[in-house]
């Protein structure tokens, strides 16, 4: 084995210790549904599950977190800017539908 792949290996306790947290974060994302938690709460806490396991994910499975910032910029950079078009289309679709609950309701 030379210096260079000694360097690329990662040890398997790195490996197993994410699958146990990514084992615990759907046990809370299942504990939501359990408990039956409802309205924006749930919606929230399902959210945040979902982003930190595919997060984790993301850096471990994928070995994002050992890569170059320039390839994690690429790859992330594009991404946030979609979600953020997606939410102000949200907001300007809610703003639109508001707008014509009120003409409609009073013409």
């Amino acid at each position: 084995m030379t210096a260079t792949t000694a360097e690329q290996q990662h040890p398997i306790s790195v490996y197993l210790k994410v699958w146990l947290l990514l084992f615990v974060l759907s046990g809370f994302s299942y504990m939501v549904d359990f408990y039956q938690v409802q309205g924006y709460l749930r919606w929230t806490l399902i959210l945040i599950f979902m982003f930190l396991k595919a997060g984790l994910i993301i850096a471990i499975f994928m070995h994002l977190a050992w890569e170059k910032l320039a390839l994690i910029y690429t790859i992330l950079l594009p991404t946030i800017a979609i979600l953020v078009l997606i939410a102000l289309m949200a907001i300007e679709a809610d703003y639109t539908f508001l707008t014509r609950l009120i003409y409609f309701r009073f013409v």
